[in-house]
């Protein structure tokens, strides 16, 4: 079988990395990034500092050899489908 693209279809965009956002299922989420908490054991999940972007998180984490995290936060919302039937559906939490 072959896995090749059609011809004339383009590649996809290559990430740069300056995005801010993350699109699933059409909904889009700011996202945020951390850095471990001081003093936590590897592979713990203890956020610490918060960092302004993308490329800082990179650079801290490289550095310090130490990962970095990325959150997006979520809330579920009633939403009615066009049957009249309630679905709760995911709604992305944006930072005030």
């Amino acid at each position: 079988m072959d896995n090749r693209p059609p011809a004339g279809a383009s590649a996809p965009p290559a990430n740069d990395g300056s995005t801010r956002r993350k699109r699933r299922n059409g909904i889009e989420a700011t996202l945020r990034y951390f850095l471990p908490k001081p003093g936590s054991s590897p592979g713990s999940l203890e956020l610490g500092q918060e960092v302004a972007s993308e490329g800082e998180a990179l650079i801290q984490s490289f550095k310090n050899s130490q990962p970095f995290y990325t959150l997006a936060a979520w809330k579920a919302v009633p939403e009615v489908n066009g049957g009249g039937s309630p679905v709760i559906v995911k709604q992305a939490v944006t930072r005030s």
